[in-house]
């Protein structure tokens, strides 16, 4: 049986014009995402069968035009004419069908098996918009199938269709003599010395690469000088035609180009569209009236926001109390499955599979707030509402080289104190600027994401509890007024660094013309809606986790090895036979005297023990501890019966024994920490640092959170070690990380730690959103600058504030205040720049 071939087809349009339902009704959840090669434009393809046949569908960007302004333009081009295609289906917006008419006109230029697909019918007949469909085709000379595809209308026509091209291949080919009369000389005159050029031929069509040198398109000129040489006759001929053309027609012929287009476009709709008149505004015009409005769009696009705020991290971080069982489970079932540890020995591959499996879970942990997250992304592009947050704050913004679309990643990433700098990544996807684009990514880490507090609220308890007078307020505590501090320091950090970024290396990035569209409201589908999110998602994890686990098998080795010394070693194993020893002699001689012989009895008894209790914790049935006492009545009568004294005695001996493990355990972490390469590292580092503020301790901790800024906190924990006795016969709040830090560290003061904090506000992102900066950005150059500057700007601020306030006697609370008046004068001046926006 002869296989047949598989086709492809790709779905051009221009955004907004329900592209991706279109895609998403074809494909079902047949689809991956990919990046084109060498730019960060997403590559969308999915499959279905029909008849037997395969079929490879693309899901081309949404663009305007097919010049080369954008990536998106170029990316787009490139696979419409390199691509062995079957069928290209324009997906246009029947409700604004002369906008969409401009990009049809250029796909019709390119030569192309063009199936047209009027989408959005219902949107148009709700507004009382006819078409004369017949008309409409037999004008452009391509089939056209009318769909509202979010009902379901039309898709089996768009099937058809599709597979009817694909048979015949049929192309239709606009005459370019009568879209552009002024230039029919020229064109002629160019196609036929390109007809000379046998490099050229079997290329692309001749008359489209004539057009594109007289609109002295940058990628065709490229391609002709490769093919042809640089000096060919026809690339010199373009540019005589094209001075003389402007010469004599006072403009350029890129423009006329264009006009012509636009003029075209209007005539055939005049023809084919007839709009029945209500008498009414249409339906999202009033609500503009209201959404976009210059006093009432601000308020309701903060309702929005705080929306998203409430619904994806609030709800959303209700939800990881359901999900994280789940993944604690799967921690468990980890530990269950690996080497049991020994008393104070902690077998070197259980340690390394649960730290890389701590690592995934803390990632997998965010996927409710991200799913809840991309769901309402997915609601305000579908909805239509999301250009309107553009159209709102892109003038404010715009004054530091963002963009209106700047806004939700900026919320999400902790404009107001707990964001997460990951999502924010992720939600930047739709800036279209990419100057903006990259100038938000790279300020994003800047703000204060949720990670960051813990450390915040470790240094405020500790250092700045104190009641302060100040004017207007009175007597205030210094905690409310640093919390205020660091939640406002974040975004005069982001802003002039922005502006600076966007004057200096993001100055030659390209800058799309900003075009505001304010596309119909539509409401959105359930199945839309949800197929993003988990398409969003499945990148996500596809993408960053595998990457999070290569990076911290790395940071695994530095933080293990080389390890104790084997005198250290012997010094826990003296240690542990002690303890050992003493907890046996005490069960010699009673009851329980039989079953505790050896170390590894005691090893049994504790591991029973903890079983028991991780039993309590899961709330299991009273039927469930009988038959886990079943296994060792021996140790279950220990563990839990208290009323028999031996046991209860036993059970004391056993609790101290267990006290010793934890601390000879933390003890052992805490030096094999001092002697990692990383606590080496730390060391190493103090010179430098001490300017900073920061001593080995800080150097280890700071490091830590590059895998996640989380790890500050615990890694201090784990560096200010409870010691032996501490705590015992103090008070309940004895041995708390607070007061052991204290304790520990008499030399530290307020100014190393306001120092500290605002390191950790400009500090590198953490490793996840180092993964989505590569992702987002789709370079690693990207990816180490945001890495490397803002632990330069993060060690130059704490410099500045630890060493020149204790140049000055300034106290913490002092050198707060006099540092908080530079980055607020800087932002001011800087915005009142106005930076000129340069388009290619």
């Amino acid at each position: 049986m002869e296989q047949k071939a598989k086709k492809t087809v790709a779905l051009a349009g221009q955004p907004n014009c329900g592209k991706s339902t279109v895609f998403n009704s074809l494909t079902g959840a047949k689809q991956f995402v990919a990046n084109y090669p060498g730019v960060t434009v997403d590559k969308m393809m999915g499959w279905y069968k029909r008849d037997g046949e395969d079929v490879e569908v693309i899901d081309l960007p949404g663009t305007y035009s097919l010049t080369s302004y954008s990536p998106e333009e170029r990316v787009t081009r490139d696979v419409l004419l390199k691509e062995p295609l079957s069928a290209v289906v324009n997906v246009m917006d029947a409700a604004n069908l002369k906008r969409s008419l401009y990009l049809t006109l250029q796909l019709l230029e390119m030569e192309i098996p063009l199936v047209l697909a009027l989408n959005m019918m219902d949107v148009a007949e709700g507004l009382g918009i006819a078409i004369d469909v017949p008309g409409l085709s037999r004008e452009l000379g391509a089939p056209i199938v009318t769909t509202a595809i979010t009902q379901g209308r039309g898709r089996e026509e768009l099937f058809a269709a599709i597979a009817d091209m694909s048979r015949s291949n049929a192309r239709t080919s606009l005459a370019a003599s009568e879209l552009y009369p002024d230039l029919k000389d020229a064109l002629r005159e160019l196609e036929v010395l390109l007809e000379r050029e046998n490099a050229l031929k079997d290329t692309f069509p001749l008359s489209w690469i004539a057009v594109k040198l007289m609109e002295a398109d940058p990628e065709v000129l490229a391609l002709v000088r490769e093919k042809v040489g640089g000096g060919a006759a026809v690339l010199e001929r373009a540019e005589v035609l094209r001075e003389a053309f402007e010469g004599e027609k006072g403009m350029g012929a890129d423009l006329y180009i264009s006009g012509q287009r636009s003029r075209r476009a209007a005539a055939i709709a005049g023809r084919f569209v007839t709009k029945k008149d209500t008498g009414k505004a249409p339906i999202s015009e009033r609500i503009d009236r209201a959404v976009c409005n210059k006093f009432f769009g601000p308020v309701f696009l903060l309702f929005v926001i705080y929306g998203f705020y409430y619904l994806s991290f609030i709800q959303g971080y209700n939800l990881t109390q359901y999900t994280w069982p789940i993944l604690a489970g799967f921690r468990s079932f980890a530990e269950g499955i690996l080497p049991q540890p020994g008393l104070i020995e902690l077998p070197l591959l259980r340690e390394f599979v649960l730290w890389i499996v701590d690592n995934l879970n803390a990632l997998f942990n965010y996927i409710p707030i991200f799913f809840i997250l991309f769901a309402l992304i997915a609601v305000l592009e579908d909805s239509g509402y999301m250009p309107r947050i553009a159209f709102v704050l892109d003038r404010i913004l715009s004054r530091f080289g963002l963009h209106g679309q700047s806004t939700l990643p900026m919320i999400l990433g902790g404009v107001v104190l707990g964001g997460c700098a990951v999502p924010a990544v992720m939600a930047t996807k739709g800036i279209p600027d990419e100057k903006s684009k990259l100038a938000t990514i790279l300020t994003l880490p800047m703000l204060n994401c949720q990670a960051k507090l813990p450390l915040y609220f470790l240094l405020i308890s500790i250092y700045f509890n104190e009641t302060v007078r100040l004017p207007l307020f009175g007597e205030v505590s210094q905690q409310s007024v640093v919390i205020v501090f660091i939640q406002t320091i974040s975004l005069l950090f982001v802003l002039p660094i922005a502006k600076i970024l966007s004057m200096t290396v993001l100055r030659h990035k390209e800058t799309a013309p900003f075009i505001m569209e304010m596309p119909p409201y539509h409401l959105p589908t359930l199945r839309g809606v949800l197929g993003r999110a988990i398409e969003r998602i499945w990148l996500y994890i596809k993408k960053i986790t595998t990457v999070v686990a290569a990076v911290a098998v790395v940071l695994f080795v530095l933080l293990q090895f080389p390890g104790l010394s084997p005198e250290r070693r012997a010094h826990y194993e003296a240690e542990k036979d002690r303890a050992v020893q003493t907890f046996l002699d005490k069960a010699r001689g009673t009851k329980f005297g039989e079953g505790l012989k050896d170390e590894k009895d005691v090893l049994d008894l504790i591991l029973f023990q903890q079983g028991y209790r991780e039993l309590l914790k899961s709330g299991a049935s009273a039927e469930s501890k009988k038959a886990y006492g079943a296994k060792n009545p021996g140790f279950f009568e220990i563990v839990q019966n208290k009323k028999d004294p031996e046991a209860k005695a036993l059970e004391k001996e056993l609790k101290k024994l267990l006290t010793f493990r934890t601390n000879t355990l933390t003890a052992i972490r805490k030096e094999r920490i001092d002697n990692s390469l990383l606590g080496k590292v730390g060391r190493a580092l103090e010179p430098i640092s001490r300017y900073a503020g920061f001593n080995w301790r800080v150097n280890v901790a700071v490091l830590s959170t590059l895998a996640a800024k989380e790890n500050s906190v615990s890694t201090l924990g784990a560096l200010y070690i409870k010691e032996p006795g501490e705590g015992e016969a103090e008070s309940k709040d004895a041995g708390t990380l607070e007061q052991r830090m204290k304790q520990q560290e008499g030399d530290l003061t307020p100014l190393h730690a306001m120092a500290l904090m605002l390191f950790m506000v400009l500090c590198p992102p953490c490793l996840p959103t180092i993964m989505a900066i590569r992702v987002q950005t789709g370079s690693t150059k990207w990816m180490l600058f945001a890495f490397f500057v803002p632990l330069f700007l993060g060690l130059l601020t704490a410099v500045l504030v630890f060493s020149g306030g204790s140049a000055l006697g300034l106290s913490g609370f002092q050198a707060m205040w006099i540092f908080y008046l530079i980055p607020l004068t800087l932002t001011i001046l800087l915005g009142l720049v106005k930076t000129k926006r340069v388009y290619t």
